[in-house]
């Protein structure tokens, strides 16, 4: 084909992947600035969807109730340690700095940041198409050996085959350049191109043109979770514009939308960043930077910065534009792993997602050349190609792949002195044989249990400057939450109370005990967390600590079971699991036994039924409905309460437990009742003899607020006692 047609054709493709990202953008206009108006009055927290806004946090490590901390801590000029809250200096950790900057409340990043940024770019390269249709554009390492660019860079093979990438085609920090490393693309070996997600990925040398190694420039790792950017984040964009020396677009390039398979960003790039790494504030890879997105007419046309319609063959320099797009990091992966591929070709694809937990910038990429540009000798450990078998959800929860996938909730925290709550000889795996070290290269998940502590702590220490309960502005916010609910038709009431609670239930918290049971949700006035069945105090660093001992303890069983020879199939794994858990029981009750939901979200992790409650009475009580014993009080009982066949009946708490439970029946009608062991219907009037003969506590309305705050809805019980006996209830059975 000659020259002029090549030219001519790659012009087109060009052009129709500026019409088409118009059009995207220009259907999105309402969205947008639906977006804009949230991030300009509230901002990024409640610019993006509920959903993935609490996956953005999980993966942060953090959750509501740090933020909502964060955000009603007073602020004062920034101190000499640079930030606006009023904490001690050891409360300045990188997480809170980054939940501040998440917020708009400090600019302020670790100097780690740069750091990293520098060691990410290392895998970043200018892609040089030699020959009739050449052009520059760029592509980054995804695997040992894959480079990902875009598909209207290298369009095909033949196009790919005379194509190079070059590493280190950067100034150094003395303004003079670098030597780069060359490297030719090996399309033969592999190739995989998608024109609707305008992705290719080909297989690149293993040595350059002058004998350098491929390894020394290290991968970025991808990850299919979401949960990497929310809008009204900023993104970071390492490119080769126009094939220049490698730059970047740094932090000032707001998200403005998230589609399904694409995002829409603010940032200065220009032609030749095609194919261009965007990453987030954590350098994770969240998208691949594919088209501008420009001015057009009314006819859909791209116009020109003087305002005329603009033409392939008037340069690209004088495009108006109007924002970025790229495509959505998780939707590439997901697209390759459908890829129909075989034998060598599925190999190296699937060396993409052979990341395990995906390891720091400094641990991923290679270290930084020497001054003359050449490249460091490439590690001889095997570790970049080491197959991991945990990956992290993008909840925080840890998945183990056997033969099937179970998801572990470590969602407390780290090593402990939980004797007092729970003996550790009681937590100590049950197999003669000693937990065995993970396999070299296996992701440390007690890291993440450790993190997990880490970030319970923080949330404790920054509630500690709270008020304990406001009730002015409470019953402000409780008179606006029922101002459309009318009473006088006890099922009526029923009704829109349900529709209520459901509708107003987000975001949908996990069940991450450690992280928002203990350190805000369930203190009571003195500072201290109380049993919810016997009535005994502890500190919230004591229960934290303590299920961190148990969450540590079941992930040692875990890898024992792992490591075991079995035939077990997935049944008898989950039996496994179900019993493990049973064993060790983290320091929290739902007042309405997970066995009745099938531990099922948002059940499960609904704080409106969670209390701390010791490892003994928890078991003590274990899935037994309530039940009022007519001589509960001449009885040889336990400290917890008594127990007999017909059911359990608590020492304390019998009115918080009640209106607990009432708020379960109305927000998840038909879900519990249905088995001889569950609530039944006619033990309705215990749990109203109950909430009459205990009034609401100032306890109760300061859970029920921060409740409110961390997950959205609230329980009618504590806010209208009174409506007790005007709901009906009758229909939650059937």
């Amino acid at each position: 084909m000659a020259t002029a047609a090549l030219a001519s054709e790659r012009e087109s493709d060009y052009l129709s992947q500026l019409t088409m990202a118009a059009a995207r953008y220009a259907n999105r206009t309402e969205r947008r600035e639906k977006n804009q108006s949230a991030l300009e009055t509230r901002g990024p927290l409640y610019a993006d969807a509920p959903e993935r806004v609490e996956k953005r946090l999980a993966r942060l490590g953090a959750d509501w109730a740090m933020i909502r901390a964060i955000q009603r801590t007073p602020t004062e000029p920034a101190s000499s340690a640079g930030s606006t809250l009023q904490l001690p200096p050891e409360a300045f950790t990188s997480e809170v700095l980054g939940l501040e900057r998440l917020i708009g409340r400090n600019n302020l990043t670790p100097v780690a940041f740069l750091e990293e940024g520098v060691q990410v770019s290392r895998s970043v390269g200018r892609i040089t198409i030699n020959g009739p249709g050449g052009g520059h554009g760029t592509g980054f390492m995804v695997s040992p050996s894959l480079l990902l660019t875009n598909n209207h860079v290298l369009r095909g093979m033949e196009e790919a085959s005379r194509s190079e990438v070059a590493f280190a085609f950067q100034d150094g920090i003395d303004g003079s350049p670098l030597v780069p490393a060359v490297f030719q693309l090996e399309p033969l070996r592999f190739f995989v191109t998608d024109r609707a997600l305008d992705y290719s990925l080909v297989a690149v040398a293993p040595r350059g043109v002058q004998g350098e190694a491929l390894s020394s420039f290290g991968r970025l790792v991808l990850s299919e979770a979401e949960g990497k950017v929310v809008v009204g984040e900023f993104v970071n964009i390492i490119q080769h514009p126009r094939g220049e020396p490698k730059q970047i677009a740094l932090r000032e390039n707001q998200v403005v939308d998230v589609l399904e398979r694409f995002l829409h960003y603010e940032s200065d790039t220009r032609e030749g960043s095609s194919g261009s790494a965007v990453f987030n504030d954590q350098w994770e890879v969240v998208a691949l930077h594919h088209s501008a997105v420009p001015k057009i007419d009314a006819e859909g046309r791209p116009l020109s910065i003087d305002g005329t319609v603009w033409r392939p063959e008037t340069g690209e320099q004088r495009l108006a534009w109007r924002a970025n797009e790229g495509v959505r990091i998780s939707r590439v992966l997901r697209a390759l792993h459908e890829a129909p591929l075989s034998g060598e070709a599925a190999r190296l694809r699937d060396e993409v997602f052979t990341t395990g937990l995906a390891p720091s910038p400094r641990e991923s990429a290679a270290p930084m050349p020497p001054s003359d540009g050449r490249p460091t000798r490439p590690r001889t450990d095997g570790s970049q190609a080491q197959a991991q078998e945990q990956t992290h959800a993008a909840d925080g929860t840890v998945q183990l792949t056997i033969p099937l996938r179970i998801t572990l909730g470590f969602d407390t925290p780290m090593s402990s002195q939980a004797a007092l709550v729970a003996p550790l000889s009681a937590l100590a795996p049950t197999s003669k044989a000693p937990p065995q070290p993970p396999p070299t290269g296996r992701p440390d998940v007690v890291a993440a249990v450790e993190k997990d502590v880490d970030a319970a702590l923080i949330n404790h220490r920054l509630t500690q400057e709270l008020p304990y309960y406001d009730r002015t502005a409470d019953f402000a916010a409780r008179d606006a939450y029922y101002a459309h609910i009318g009473t006088g038709d006890g099922d009526g009431l029923r009704r829109a109370l349900a529709m209520l609670l459901t509708d107003t239930h987000e975001p949908q918290p996990r069940y991450k005990p450690m992280r928002l049971v203990y350190p805000w949700v369930d203190l009571h006035k003195d500072g201290r967390l109380h049993s919810i069945y016997s009535g005994r105090d502890f500190s919230a660093e004591e229960l934290i600590q303590a299920d961190a001992a148990v969450a540590k303890a079941r992930l040692a069983r875990v890898q024992e079971l792992l490591l075991q020879e079995s035939t077990a199939g997935p049944a008898e794994f989950e039996a496994e699991f179900d019993a493990l858990e049973a064993s060790m029981p983290f320091n929290c009750e739902h007042v309405v036994p997970q066995s009745w939901f099938a531990k099922k979200e948002p059940m499960r992790g609904d704080l409106h039924h969670l209390f701390a409650c010791e490892v003994g009475c928890n078991s003590f009580r274990g899935n037994f409905p309530y039940f009022d014993f007519p001589d509960f009080d001449e009885a040889v009982r336990d400290a917890c309460g008594m127990r007999e066949s017909v059911g359990f009946e608590p020492q304390e708490g019998k009115g918080v437990v009640a209106r607990a439970t009432l708020y379960f029946l109305l927000r998840y009608p038909g879900q519990v009742g249905d088995a001889a062991r569950e609530f039944p219907e006619d033990r309705l009037p215990i749990l109203l003899r109950w909430h009459e003969s205990e009034a609401v506590t100032e306890y109760e309305l300061h859970r029920n607020a921060a409740i409110s705050e961390i997950q959205g809805n609230r329980n009618p019980l504590i806010d209208h006692p009174e409506w007790a006996r005007e709901i009906d209830f009758t229909g939650v059975w059937s």
